[in-house]
């Protein structure tokens, strides 16, 4: 029963995510490390590639390969939701920066700015040499 629930929430998620399951690309790995002759001749490391987004998981955690591939896929989503959220926050960032660079002057700034434009070109007017003047 817990593990029919878990599967339920596992392909809620997928579908909140937008994630297929023709999507994923999943291979079965021969395990390394403790686990004894179970991990020796058996396949129990689970691998999962995304192929949207390119997004990579390699899971190992657990003697079981179910146990492993659940694992994988909660990994797996978790990592899509991040790349999700970056996405948006770039996006969101991108826009508040156009918005700020394209919202009006306050009328003393652009004052402000026009006199500093008629300083500079009365100095560049002291910097010429007087036949210059003269013609002009």
């Amino acid at each position: 029963m817990a593990a029919l629930e878990k599967n339920l929430t596992l392909e809620k998620r997928m579908a909140l995510l937008g994630v297929r399951d023709e999507d994923i690309v999943e291979s079965f790995i021969r395990s390394g490390g403790p686990g004894g002759q179970n991990v020796n001749k058996t396949s129990t490391c689970v691998y999962l590639k995304h192929l949207p987004t390119g997004l990579e998981v390699k899971c190992q955690q657990q003697r079981s390969q179910l146990l492993n591939r659940s694992l994988a896929r909660h990994i797996l989503l978790s990592k899509i939701e991040q790349k999700v959220r970056q996405d948006n926050l770039q996006k969101q960032s991108v826009k508040a920066k156009s918005m700020r660079r394209n919202r009006l002057k306050p009328k003393k700034l652009k004052i402000r700015i026009l006199e500093g434009k008629r300083r500079q070109a009365q100095k560049k007017l002291g910097r010429k040499k007087i036949n210059e003047i003269e013609v002009a």
